[in-house]
């Protein structure tokens, strides 16, 4: 972490210093679980609770300063050390983007590059941010988010993890409005912006597809003239983000016939569901292969924006194939395969769901189970707004089209894709609705044999990423 006094945060954040203004903490924390000797804890409101109720066992753990909305005191009645601020999010942003400043000058001041790369995208863009870092790390010293550290909280906590010996940081843009990929982008001031795909993902909290793709077109708009934007040709929304941006464009396609900068040709999907293509680049060169070890075609699209992303970065096209062609799954519940000793195959791919991943994930589990039998374990695809009840009724159409043999839908939510399944001929013996992830796992308990491959696919929050671990722990 950039080292900056009490005051200097405190004149960065606007805010007011109530302690030594000489303590420079080590990190910053926002779970006063994760404070440690020296760090200063940022006590922000959450959903759930107040950061500020918290202010005293960060201290416990050693935290030397607080970034909070009012004053705190110990049972004593003295004061805790705190910069205290209008709102403690919004005065992280302003430190964060602080610290890329200095990153940025003190490297320029050696003369040594440094690089930062977003990534925006309705889908895939932990598995590109996880795809880049690991190019990029092979090149120099490399930061990117823990997870999904990707809103207003988790980009400047990346930030945080970053210092003058960075060559290169990649920043994960999520949002939930319009607005809010700006917000990050001026904080961070991306060399390099990438959008994956516009997607019918969070349409309800956007207010329409046409917002969601409005907010993704932010980041190639905060680009400057010696930026670069990587964006999707295979994704009608995005290409059009091609007027959008004053930066230099670099476009990828795996569609035949479609022409851009950087192409997968001749893709296909090995026996153990693994994409392998031909990646030209507009360097010249003869083309690299690339043979991923992540499971689904879908991969096509992270593996090519991670390569041309890569690719305006700087890195050479032996480097980036050998690099994809090596990288497994780095986060949890991505198509994340389980053999178990019983011969039955687990696919947890249920850390989050929209109806584009959704029919992915379903296709991949139709291809790997040719000759077995398939379970598509499937729950609710939230904040899909109006859409929802056509969106889960696609589903279940989409089940019956690929014949998958047996289907549990867990909670009412996505109680359409079982309707859906039995109205189009999927035979009611073979599927169940069950509320609870309780009730499915005692189904499967009973009812799952050796040789069966069985799918977990849901929006986070129905959980059944939890229940495929417990199926995996079987």
């Amino acid at each position: 972490m950039i080292a900056f006094t009490a005051a200097e945060i405190a004149d960065i954040t606007r805010g007011r210093l109530t302690g030594d203004p000489g303590i420079v903490p080590s990190s910053v924390v926002t779970d006063s679980r994760e404070a440690t000797p020296g760090s200063l804890y940022v006590a922000k409101l959450g959903e759930h609770a107040d950061g500020h109720d918290f202010v005293e066992p960060a201290f416990e753990r050693g935290a030397i300063l607080a970034l909070a909305e009012r004053e705190v005191a110990d049972a004593k009645g003295n004061l805790y050390p705190t910069i205290v601020v209008d709102d403690a999010v919004l005065a992280m942003g302003s430190l964060a983007a602080e610290v890329v400043r200095r990153i940025r000058a003190e490297r320029e001041q050696r003369g040594e590059q440094f690089t930062l790369v977003g990534i925006t995208g309705s889908s895939g863009k932990t598995t590109t941010k996880d795809l880049m870092a690991g190019i990029l790390s092979q090149a120099g010293p490399t930061v990117a988010p823990q997870g999904s550290y990707n809103g207003e909280v988790g980009v400047p906590l990346t930030v945080f993890a970053a210092d003058t010996g960075t060559r290169f940081l990649v920043i994960e843009m999520g949002a939930t409005g319009v607005g809010h990929i700006k917000y990050l982008a001026d904080m961070v001031k991306p060399d390099i912006g990438a959008v994956l795909m516009v997607g019918s993902a969070h349409a309800g909290e956007f207010g329409g597809v046409e917002n969601i793709a409005r907010t993704k077109g932010e980041l190639v708009e905060a680009l400057g003239e010696q930026g670069i934007a990587v964006i999707n040709l295979d994704d009608a929304r995005v290409a059009a983000m091609r007027a959008r941006t004053k930066a230099k464009v670099v476009g990828f396609t795996a569609e035949p016939g479609t022409s851009g900068e950087i192409e997968a040709r001749n893709v296909v999907l090995d026996a153990e569901g693994y994409p392998a293509f031909d990646l030209v680049l507009p360097d010249g060169g003869p083309s690299v292969h690339v043979h991923s070890r992540l499971i689904g075609a879908h991969h096509v699209t992270n593996l090519l924006a991670a390569a041309a992303a890569a690719f305006a970065a700087g890195i050479p096209a032996p480097d980036i194939a050998s690099s994809l062609s090596s990288q497994p799954a780095a986060s949890r519940w991505r198509m994340e395969r389980t053999e178990r000793r019983d011969g039955v195959t687990l696919i947890n791919d249920a850390f989050n769901a929209n109806p584009e991943s959704m029919r992915a994930a379903l296709r991949t589990l139709a291809h790997l189970g040719q000759g077995r039998r398939t379970w598509a374990v499937l729950g609710a695809m939230l904040e899909l707004g109006e859409e929802s009840i056509h969106e889960h009724t696609a589903v279940g159409a989409e089940v019956v089209r690929l014949n998958i043999s047996r289907l549990l839908v867990v909670g009412h939510g996505a109680w359409e894709v079982i309707a859906s399944a039995v109205a189009g001929g999927h035979r009611e013996d073979q599927c169940w609705f069950v509320e609870t992830t309780e009730e499915a796992y005692s189904i499967l308990q009973k009812e799952l044999s050796p040789g069966d491959l069985v799918l977990f696919k849901s929006s986070k929050q129905a959980g059944l990423r939890h229940l495929g671990d417990q199926m995996a722990s079987n």
